[in-house]
């Protein structure tokens, strides 16, 4: 044996072998990181990682363990406190990073699968099963808080739950009660639960995936569908404003009101430094400025999570591929995050060249609670509890119904229509369910729809299509062919005639135009069809034009259309950037002045982006809540001018001494102004009837009023919009005890206006009431005015005429809720501006809809009136009184 060794016997040439160290290496190797993931029926399963393995091989494990196809919308979210994902704590949950390891992320060991982007429309989804986590998804919103619901639609979607888990209804197995064991959505009540029973009757014939379709189609348009909140809060109040991104852009939420939407068209650059979140808007044509909108985060690490979630979607949502990033110098600054996954545009196409499965896989029911407080008989719980189906444990192998198209929903068209042309035809729509009712078209009442613009395209095999070539300055050359009964499959809007471009404001799917490639978006700028510049032709011009591509040789229409996509930015986080001040975005106290002029702004980019009548489109059209009774009475159906516009029974003006009782089709709407102390007082009618005429002049004496403004003709494109309810110049018309005398008639030059005074005599008190009578005529046959001019001037002759009036001014057009709403709007938004305050129009619209339904109809008439209050102030027509200047 060697006792001892010098070091120096070591020193020249030898080699060492570390045995341990070697084997100690290798069960470190081994060793692996146990995940556990939480899905989104509630079941849960472990995986086995590799404890140096990176997010994407666990992602990839996860959608393996689903036999999930169309994986990019979904992701894993994780908190580090390891928190739940809900409602309160959003901001805090994060998305595991594919290109980082899971253990540099992951703490508490438990992910939940979430999905990550929400698709706008979910036919774009080719797989059944997709659908169905996606409808799991809504569901786990719904419940937890997160996508809020006005009730009647939270009582639809539930009963599309409903249809899904337990098939038709029928009378014999679905006893009353049948719903009290179903978590259907939160604060149930005995009254919603026959609401949703009911609806469930409608549905007969849907089968699961119809009904999950559905249930999608109405999520979608909701405000808070597929919104990843973040919180910014404001310095001196310290209240909190919600950012959330979406697949259309940055949109803003104060008091849970959705307040603007800037859309990725219209930004240019994103970036964040320390707390501080930037945006920076497209610089306009005539302007010679930046617009940079600074919001203040809750932390540096919010502030960069919710730039992180702004470059994910867009580039998700609005790039055929992931924006590529030029190496960066080893010493460079700011974040290096890219998205590296698929775009939904990669998702789309590959799902649309892979066969469509036909797979089973088997529905988790929802998850169910006991209300009674006594025990049951066997007997009773045989009444309460009919299952349909046995409950279903979580089964991750799938079965499908093939290939065919979901069924609609049962209400209103899935897609509304486009007042402002284009080609996808609405009337072949198949019913919504078979057997139980057909649907009913729902028209405007004041304006009908110009069917002369709308060509057809239908659902039908696709033809074959040349490969679309990029042309110089990005813009691309699309071809597309007609199907059989020559459609295209899009709308378009804009023309020179309206003073916009012409742009794509809709794709049908599986239509020609959704399967070209690359395909044609929503949004996309059309700037020349078959090589023709459309840049100065009006829109029947660019309609027309399309429409001979179908009769041409080749039957081949080509456009070249410029992408709504902006290009990524190389920089993140900028030297230096200027904050401006946004009182009603980042809650700074500042005066009302710079709250007016922050609104005016807003109320610019909305109309700019289309965000505004976006906003418009999803506001309630009726008050929920809200009864119209009285209107549905036998002995009032007759007074009403049209079946679909009822007033409220809350707020209906009740006739003391009526010919025919106290009905009368008109609601008493009151317009506060804000700061001023000001109430502007009206009541909004229907245009009256032959057998309503002395109704509508008893509510006149009745409410005191001395000016009634009528915003209809007589009679408009061959109808009657309106009965002529007054006598001739210098005539008495006799209406039982009333006598009404027209004692002046003049007519504008411009053939703008006519003004009206009648006496109104009371014969059984002598009393005598001077009335004025303003009559708008400018308004076209269809659509709104080109020029907001005459109608202004004709807003400010009313404002002066009721200066000083406490009683309410009778407004009416025909049915009293279009027309009529856009003269209240306009007006309260004059008001607001002369009292220094700020004007949101949408805010007035929800006001208005409050006390009287359906007020402004159409987006059209919306646009047109936001347009003209932003004219009104930019122009100085209305501007703030100096007792309200600080």
């Amino acid at each position: 044996m060697i006792d001892s060794v010098s070091r120096r016997a070591f020193s020249g040439s030898s080699g060492t072998y570390n045995v341990r160290a070697s084997e100690l290496a290798r069960d470190r190797r081994l060793k692996t990181l146990s995940v556990t993931v939480v899905f989104l029926d509630d079941t849960q399963h472990t995986f086995q990682v590799e404890k140096r393995a990176k997010g994407h091989i666990l992602l990839e494990q996860v959608f393996q363990h689903l036999e999930l196809i169309e994986k990019d919308y979904f992701g894993l979210q994780f908190s580090d406190n390891g928190a739940v994902p809900s409602a309160a704590n959003a901001d805090q949950m994060r998305w595991l990073d594919p290109s980082k390891p899971v253990k540099k992320q992951l703490r508490n060991g438990q992910l939940y699968f979430r999905v990550k982007f929400y698709v706008s429309d979910p036919s774009k989804l080719q797989e059944e099963y997709t659908r169905y986590h996606f409808y799991l998804q809504i569901r786990h919103d719904i419940m937890q808080g997160r996508l809020q619901l006005p009730p009647s639609t939270a009582c639809l979607l539930a009963s599309y739950t409903v249809q899904s888990e337990l098939g038709d209804y029928h009378p014999e197995e679905h006893a009353p009660g049948y719903l009290q064991s179903l978590q259907l959505i939160p604060g149930l009540t005995d009254e919603m639960e026959k609401k949703i029973a009911e609806l469930h009757k409608l549905h007969k014939g849907q089968t699961p995936a119809d009904a999950e379709f559905n249930f999608l189609d109405h999520a979608k348009r909701m405000d808070m569908y597929g919104v990843d909140l973040h919180r910014a809060r404001q310095d001196s109040t310290n209240r909190e404003i919600q950012l959330g991104v979406t697949s259309v852009g940055l949109v803003v939420f104060q008091n849970a009101v959705r307040i603007n939407t800037f859309s990725w068209s219209k930004i240019v650059k994103i970036s964040f430094k320390r707390k501080q979140f930037f945006i920076q808007l497209r610089r306009e044509p005539s302007e010679s400025y930046d617009t940079l909108l600074g919001f203040n985060m809750t932390t540096y690490r919010s502030s960069k999570n919710l730039w992180k979630s702004c470059v994910e979607h867009h580039t998700f949502f609005r790039l055929h591929s992931p924006h590529v990033r030029a190496r960066r110098f080893p010493l460079s600054l700011g974040s290096k995050f890219t998205y590296s996954g698929r775009t939904e545009y990669q998702t789309v196409e590959e799902g649309r060249q892979r066969a469509r499965l036909e797979r089973t896989f088997i529905r988790s029911p929802s998850k169910h609670h006991v209300r009674q407080t006594v025990p049951a008989t066997a007997e009773e719980k045989a009444k309460l509890i009919t299952p349909v189906r046995a409950p279903r444990p979580y089964d991750n192998k799938v079965t499908s119904l093939g290939a065919r198209e979901p069924r609609k929903a049962w209400g209103e068209a899935a897609h509304p229509s486009d007042d402002e042309g284009g080609f996808l035809d609405r009337g072949e729509e198949r019913p919504p369910y078979s057997g139980m009712l057909t649907r009913r078209t729902l028209s405007y009442a004041d304006e009908e729809p110009d069917t002369d613009r709308s060509v057809s395209t239908g659902v039908l095999e696709v033809p074959p299509y040349t490969e679309s070539q990029l042309t110089e300055e990005g813009l691309v050359s699309i071809r597309i062919t007609p199907d059989d009964q020559g459609r295209f499959g899009f709308n378009v809007k804009g023309g020179a005639d309206l003073n916009l471009p012409i742009l794509v404001s809709r794709v049908a799917p599986n239509t020609p135009a959704d399967h070209c490639y690359p395909k044609l978006h929503e949004g996309d700028q059309v700037l020349f069809i078959n090589g023709v510049d459309i840049s100065g032709l009006l829109h029947e011009q660019v309609v027309n034009l399309i429409r001979a591509s179908r009769d041409s040789a080749s039957r081949e229409l080509i456009l070249t259309v410029r992408p709504n996509v902006y290009e990524a930015q190389e920089e993140e986080e900028p030297p230096y950037q200027y904050v401006p001040d946004v009182p009603h975005l980042a809650g700074a106290a500042v005066d009302r002045a710079d709250a007016l002029a922050q609104s005016m702004l807003l109320l610019a980019d909305g109309l700019e982006s289309g965000a505004l009548v976006t906003q418009f489109e999803q506001l309630y059209r009726k008050k929920p809540g809200l009864a119209t009774n009285e209107a549905k009475k036998n002995d009032n159906a007759n007074k009403n001018r049209y079946r679909d516009i009822s007033p409220y029974d809350t707020t209906r003006v009740i006739l003391m001494s009526g010919t025919s009782g106290d009905y009368i089709n008109a609601n008493y709407v009151n317009m506060e102004i804000s700061g001023s102390g000001i109430i502007n007082r009206y009541i909004a009618t229907q245009g009256p009837l032959p057998n309503t005429v002395a109704d509508f002049w008893q509510m006149v004496v009745e409410a005191q009023s001395t000016l009634v403004v009528m915003v209809t003709p007589i009679l408009e494109r061959g109808r009657i919009k309106c009965h002529k309810y007054w006598p001739s110049l210098s005539h008495t018309m006799e209406l039982a005890h009333l006598h009404l005398t027209c004692t002046k008639e003049e007519e504008e030059p411009s053939g703008s206006l006519v003004f009206r005074e009648f006496r109104l005599t009371n014969l059984e008190t002598e009393e005598e009431r001077h009335i004025t009578h303003m009559q708008y005529l400018a308004w076209p046959d269809h659509g709104v005015p080109e020029d907001s001019a005459q109608f202004l001037d004709f807003t400010q002759r009313v404002r002066r005429a009721r200066t000083g009036m406490v009683e309410p001014t009778i407004v009416h057009c025909s049915a009293g809720i279009g027309r009529t709403g856009v003269l209240i709007l306009m007006e309260t938004a004059m008001c607001l501006i002369e009292a220094n305050e700020p004007v949101y129009p949408l805010d007035i619209v929800r006001t208005m809809r409050d006390q009287r339904a359906m007020m402004i109809q159409t987006p059209g008439q919306y646009r047109f009136v936001c347009e003209s209050v932003h004219r009104a102030y930019s122009e100085g027509i209305a501007k703030p009184l100096p007792e309200f200047q600080r």
